[in-house]
């Protein structure tokens, strides 16, 4: 791990290098989609259980829920108050935890691009006071437009964001499926594809102004999860538009021949196979979201199927008709069962990307917290 990579949110230089070193040894980050606190906890405690650094990321809906949805959200300030909110949580346990943190907005289309800017407006604030952003990164999703309007507006909001050591990802083709209320699942099956042609003008046209970005370029990607044989995944894409363009590069492309970090959206329900051979060509994170919401709603399921009979009425139960039912149905209980059954869930997506065993802190040990932030964890 490289040395400028500590606990806590990592922002700069931090977050490029540890990016570079999951490429460089094969391996891709998960990010996986918070809505609440309980959430953001299980991610965190997933991650030092796996011995590996981690991406919490929030959309636009999951930021809103996070700050109330009974929360006026005109012009995006329910959503943008939430997200901001969910980042102080991050930055507050993260180090606790012992991990380090990529902390990211997901999806972002044209029409939401008022909440990214009020967090634009929130990282340099904070970054006036703490010398690094709020958040480590934010993602457009401009792949409905015209390629040009998508390089040009990227281009605008990344050297906005460079200015403070923030990472633009962007994307390129459509992500198939429905997620967070953007439906696409019935889009050109071509769209699903980026050419490398297209990635190569992205990279040119981006470099010039930082090297802080990535791309979520389309390889069949589906949000969601969908019958074996629905789902056609093409990752040779992402190895062709490495070697287009790093002919294009000549001399100046880098040694391993991979000068694009790649993201794997949609990666719920996936097959390893296609999962560990797209990480060969310079994916290093692959979006969770499906997979994670049902492996919690299972954990609140098979809780109220174990305690059913004590979930009925505040009093009485098989134990007596005047037995208190208060410990099954304190919220705590539920939660904690949707959260334990998330971070067993999530370890199979750590295994699948090879992101264990990374920070040699050792496997399966409890975080142990620390007595303090290390620098800016905490929002005061």
């Amino acid at each position: 791990m490289p040395l400028s990579v500590n606990p806590g949110v990592v922002t700069g230089q931090a977050l490029l290098d540890l990016l570079n070193h999951a490429k460089e040894n094969e391996y891709a980050i998960p990010a996986i989609n918070c809505v609440t606190s309980s959430s953001i906890n299980m991610c965190l405690e997933a991650a030092r259980y796996n011995d590996a650094p981690v991406i919490i990321q929030f959309s636009s809906g999951g930021s809103q829920f996070y700050g109330g949805k009974g929360l006026d959200n005109t012009n995006m300030r329910a959503a943008i108050a939430g997200a901001v909110s969910g980042a102080f949580h991050v930055r507050t346990m993260a180090e606790q935890y012992g991990v380090p943190v990529i902390l990211h907005t997901d999806h972002c289309a044209k029409k939401l691009l008022p909440w990214i800017d009020g967090l634009l407006d929130a990282s340099e604030r904070y970054y006036e006071q703490h010398g690094e952003p709020l958040f480590s990164s934010h993602m457009l999703d401009l792949s409905e437009e015209p390629i040009e309007e998508n390089i040009e507006i990227c281009k605008r909001y990344l050297s906005r964001m460079s200015k403070m050591g923030m990472m633009l990802e962007m994307e390129l083709g459509i992500t198939g499926g429905e997620e967070d209320g953007v439906n696409n699942e019935d889009v050109n099956q071509d769209d699903l594809y980026s050419k490398p042609e297209e990635i190569y003008q992205v990279y040119e046209e981006l470099m010039p102004i930082s090297d802080m970005f990535t791309v979520a370029a389309a390889f069949g990607n589906v949000h969601g999860v969908y019958s074996p044989g629905n789902v056609k995944l093409k990752p040779d894409i992402l190895d062709k538009a490495q070697k287009y363009i790093s002919e294009k590069l000549k001399d100046k492309a880098p040694s391993n021949k991979k000068p694009v970090s790649f993201v794997f959206h949609g990666g719920s329900g996936s097959d390893v196979k296609d999962i560990r051979e797209s990480i060969g060509y310079g994916v290093i994170k692959m979006n969770i979201d499906t997979d994670t919401q049902w492996s919690y709603w299972e954990g609140i399921k098979n809780f109220e199927s174990k305690y059913h009979d004590y979930l009925q009425t505040q009093i009485g139960n098989p134990d007596g008709p005047d037995k208190p039912n208060k410990k099954y149905y304190d919220p705590r209980e539920c939660l904690r069962a949707a959260e334990t059954n998330s971070v067993k869930r999530l370890g199979m997506s750590f295994e699948d990307l090879k992101c264990q065993n990374i920070l040699g802190l050792g496997m399966g040990k409890k975080a142990d917290n620390t007595l303090g932030p290390r620098r800016g964890g905490l929002p005061v």
